[in-house]
């Protein structure tokens, strides 16, 4: 007896002790954890490969005398055309301009056409590569050039656009974490009804989102990993979408175990060795699929993998250590006012996922046809996607610097109004310079700063900025300079292209390492090649429709003028790692019933009615949480938000519902083949029992 006490006063101990270590962590993660915003870089460049043509252009720009250029221009626009006295005030803002900043050449006035418009091209090296001092500049160029007597003055250009996407960014960090917790609170108090359960999981996925942060911070100090605004973000939206999912699963069997448990301890155990592998598998298989955007030849990708797999395991460390200790301390009062009191059965009543499961078990294979014909008509819309998204169509509203691109565009249909920027050896420039002056497309060449051996020349196009023509320009300006001639092609148009190239590359190679990287992962829990390989054709469809559906809203309904070029591969990698997430749940438990002695429409039938309710629940939260991406500023954001939210729906209320179980009930046994429970005799139907003699 004393033996049993001192296990007892163990026991007790435990949770207290899980909980100090946390509170420890947190105090020496805490400063670390408030550095992760300060690493991100939103540059278009951060988001290059090293081998892009326009990386090497950023890189050699930061060589050459006063460091990186902050390019604007300035756009004087009178509809009924520029009076005298607006040149006049134009001149004199520009030169009050010249006056405040160091710029690297004095502005010439450019007038269009029809003399409505004038724009001043202006470049300056002060602010260097320091954002904050960039957005000074940019800013107080603002300041100086403010609108007067019904003269437009608008400040546009690369520096100015950079600055209102850093701007857009600086936001989405807060914006995007009140805005999830917002909507995971409304969901927890629906699901649990009860006014205390719901504060746990969401105060534990808050620290889980610190203990995240800290670390991407550390990966960024100490391997360099790229951290985006972009990764920041969807980071947050995993470490508290995800987190909930498993600590609804936690949950909801603990609940169960605590019917058949006195002690709070003994039934959080038993929870744990229940659901324990699922949670595990399920973070295995999104954290792996992340993992394999390391090949990605895109930095933004690259770095990406690393940052999000630490948020899902921050979720997972979390939620299976401090999760269990607090709610083991608070016992079983925090389900009040439903209770889950020792003996007791949990109320009867007719469950909505065991009413569709036992509909279609009645005619398995028209469900099943009939679902996977909606997903392929459904998936038929991505032939509606447009073209990839340019710069100017990036935002859901126009700050000042996409305006005065819009207007350059309209007024200066003649040229191109962004220069690409050309860098040649310095031995070489001449040549260089006149084999751009004679390119197909050029409408003129300038050479300007020099140092360390090359020469930037800026290359001014015939067509308008990442048009099809200015495409064919930058292409044909490569292939002439490709000869011998050392000089590589940048700018901000040549950014995108690179960033389009890369993301076609990317997919070829990244899609097949994330499908065998979670079958892998599907096999060694499962113990089948079938059950693997019936999840994977299940989510990769479902990708397919959530793709087709965003293809039929995005330029119809949302009005976006083209597709962001990383949509197709950054959702697959989220939807297929998370998709497989509900399977596992589902597939654990009705392979957990068939080895009980349950037959196979038995088992699949009573998985989905005890854990349907769970999978709906994590999957109302995870797409949710998704979809606060559609409330930010950004037009890549919100189509990923869109589609990963869609894809998740569809894979909650219709695969895993309908098509899984279904299949499952045609292929009975031969679901676990090549495994032993394929070879086990199946239990003979009561009715069809021998008589006992």
């Amino acid at each position: 007896m004393g033996a049993a006490r001192t296990r007892t006063r163990r026991r007790r101990a435990v949770p207290w002790v899980v909980v100090g270590l946390w509170l420890a962590a947190l105090v020496l993660i805490g400063p670390f954890a408030g550095r992760f915003g300060e690493v991100q870089q939103n540059r278009a460049v951060d988001y290059l490969p090293d081998s892009a043509d326009s990386t090497q252009v950023a890189r050699i720009q930061d060589e050459l005398p006063g460091g990186e250029s902050t390019d604007l221009v300035l756009v004087y626009h009178r509809g009924g055309g520029l009076t005298a006295a607006d040149r006049q005030a134009a001149a004199e803002q520009v030169a009050e301009v010249e006056g405040a900043y160091e710029l690297s050449d004095r502005p010439r006035g450019i007038p269009s056409e029809d003399g409505s418009t004038l724009m001043y091209p202006v470049s300056s090296t002060q602010p260097g590569q320091d954002e904050d001092a960039r957005d000074a500049f940019v800013d107080g160029v603002r300041d100086i050039t403010e609108n007067t007597g019904g003269l437009s003055v608008e400040v546009g250009g690369p520096g100015a656009l950079n600055t209102d996407m850093g701007k857009v960014f600086e936001t989405i960090d807060g914006t995007l974490l009140l805005a999830t917790l917002g909507v995971v609170t409304v969901l927890l108090v629906l699901i649990y009804r009860s006014p205390f359960l719901w504060l746990v999981p969401l105060a534990v996925a808050g620290v889980a989102a610190g203990l995240a942060m800290a670390v991407g911070y550390g990966l960024h100090e100490l391997f360099d990993i790229t951290v985006t605004g972009q990764s920041g973000g969807i980071m947050t939206v995993l470490v508290l979408g995800a987190g909930t999912d498993y600590a609804l699963l936690l949950i909801s069997r603990y609940r169960e175990e605590l019917r058949r448990h006195e002690r709070p301890h003994d039934a959080m155990r038993a929870a744990l060795r229940g659901c324990g592998p699922a949670i595990l598998a399920s973070s295995g298989t999104v954290a792996a699929g992340l993992l394999c955007l390391l090949a990605a030849d895109l930095n933004s990708s690259s770095g990406m993998g690393p940052v999000g797999m630490v948020g899902v395991l921050a979720a997972l460390v979390a939620m299976t250590t401090l999760l269990p200790a607090v709610l083991v301390l608070l016992g079983r009062p925090v389900f009040w006012p439903l209770i889950p009191a020792f003996g007791s059965a949990p109320t009867a009543r007719r469950s909505l996922f065991a009413a569709m499961g036992t509909s279609a078990a009645r005619r398995p294979a028209a469900v099943l046809a009939g679902g996977a014909v909606l997903l392929g008509t459904l998936a038929l819309g991505t032939l509606n996607l447009t073209g990839d998204l340019r710069q100017e169509d990036s935002f859901t509203d126009r700050p000042e610097s996409i305006t005065a691109m819009r207007t350059l565009a309209e007024e200066y249909p003649e040229r191109g109004t962004r220069p690409l920027t050309v860098m040649a050896p310095t031995d070489r420039a001449d040549a260089v310079l006149e084999r751009a002056r004679t390119t197909e497309g050029v409408a003129e060449a300038a050479a300007g700063r020099s140092g360390g051996g090359w020469t930037e020349i800026s290359v001014f196009a015939t067509a308008a900025p990442e048009s099809p023509d200015e495409t064919r320009t930058i292409e044909a300006l490569r292939d002439g300079l490709d000869d011998g001639l050392g000089a590589y092609v940048g700018g901000p148009s040549a950014q995108q292209l690179d960033l389009a190239d890369s993301e076609a590359r990317d997919r070829s190679v990244i899609v097949p390492l994330v499908l065998a990287a979670v079958f892998v992962i599907l096999v060694a829990l499962l113990r089948s090649l079938v059950a693997p390989l019936l999840l994977l054709a299940a989510v990769v469809a479902v990708w397919g429709a959530a793709l087709g559906i965003g293809g039929l809203v995005f330029e119809p309904l949302f009005g976006f003028a083209g597709t962001d070029p990383g949509l197709g591969l950054l959702s697959f990698v989220f939807l297929v790692a998370l998709g497989v997430d509900y399977g596992i749940f589902l597939m654990h438990r009705m392979r957990e019933e068939s080895l009980g002695g349950a037959d196979p429409e038995a088992a699949a039938l009573t998985a989905l009615r005890t854990t349907g309710g769970v999978i709906a629940s994590a999957g109302l939260v995870l797409a949710a949480t998704f979809a606060v991406l559609t409330t930010l500023p950004l037009v890549a954001l919100v189509e990923l938000g869109f589609v990963i939210a869609v894809g998740v729906l569809l894979d909650t209320f219709l695969v895993r519902t309908y098509l899984v179980t279904t299949a499952s009930v045609l292929l009975r046994r031969r679901m676990w083949w090549p495994g032993r429970l394929s070879r086990a005799p199946e239990p003979v139907p009561r009715e069809r029992q021998p008589e006992p003699v």
